[in-house]
């Protein structure tokens, strides 16, 4: 079905996997055309219930596979365009995805490839990660989201440092920025990402989903503006069959047993 990227279930995540390691998953119009469709159809399945992220080979991604910019040493590159067509449409349905998205990271994550990773609600590091939003060495500026989820996850001064610097973070330097929320021996990696996401697998989905839209629009409204935000989604989560279970198992004194509905 796809050529660029892998696509797995299990249980109840969905597992994308960025499929190109002769490149270290560097990012073509194909492989992005390919996220979307995956990111799309596990938006859809109602059986899935988190989203891994994850790269094959050396690392997560390279980023941009800079063989799409060969028109540039003559004046004629239109990444706008690449931009709007590829990058763009992911990074949306990713923050409009009401499901959680854990990117499990390991070698280097550079330039898109940590914008991408940024992009997602969560990011487990190997510690043979190496973070670099190097689009400054090449003479551009940051895209596919990063100006808007770097800002807001290490600050405003920290993040144009990063974009404007170019320089490369390990992952414990990662970890103390906030860029990574866990920060892991390269032989557990797998293992604790299964465990972070099979954990929130099998939290209540739609109260996720609420608490990330919740979070996202923070960013740009104002308290009474939010505050009827929270009022919508907790109406939603307070029908919702999960929050009746953990009601009952509140009473019950016993674990809740979500099912996403």
């Amino acid at each position: 079905m796809y050529e660029t990227i892998q696509y797995d279930v299990k249980g109840k995540v969905a597992h994308i996997t960025f499929n190109r390691p002769k490149t270290v998953n560097a990012f073509n119009w194909k492989m992005l055309k390919e996220s979307v469709q995956a990111v799309e159809t596990a938006a859809h399945d109602e059986e899935v219930r988190c989203i891994v992220l994850r790269g094959s080979g050396k690392g997560f991604s390279a980023g941009a596979d800079l063989s799409i910019g060969k028109d540039a040493a003559a004046g004629e590159a239109d990444y706008g365009h690449f931009l709007r067509e590829t990058y763009n449409p992911l990074l949306m349905r990713m923050a409009e995805v009401d499901k959680p998205i854990v990117a499990v990271l390991h070698g280097p994550t550079v330039g898109a490839g940590l914008s991408l990773a940024l992009a997602c609600d969560f990011r487990i590091a190997a510690d043979n990660t190496s973070l670099c939003l190097a689009f400054i060495n090449i003479g551009l500026v940051p895209d596919a989201g990063a100006s808007f989820f770097l800002p807001r996850i290490v600050g405003y001064s920290r993040a144009l440092e990063m974009a404007m610097l170019g320089d490369t973070y390990t992952a414990e330097q990662a970890y103390s920025l906030g860029l990574v929320n866990r920060v892991v021996p390269m032989e557990d990696l797998e293992t604790v990402a299964d465990e972070f996401s099979k954990r929130l697998a099998s939290a209540p989905t739609r109260a996720l989903g609420g608490i990330k839209r919740n979070f996202l629009k923070s960013f740009e409204c104002d308290l009474p503006a939010l505050l009827e935000a929270e009022a919508r989604q907790q109406t939603v989560c307070g029908r919702s069959q999960d929050h009746i279970e953990g009601i009952t198992a509140f009473f019950e004194k016993r674990n809740p047993h979500f099912l996403g509905r």
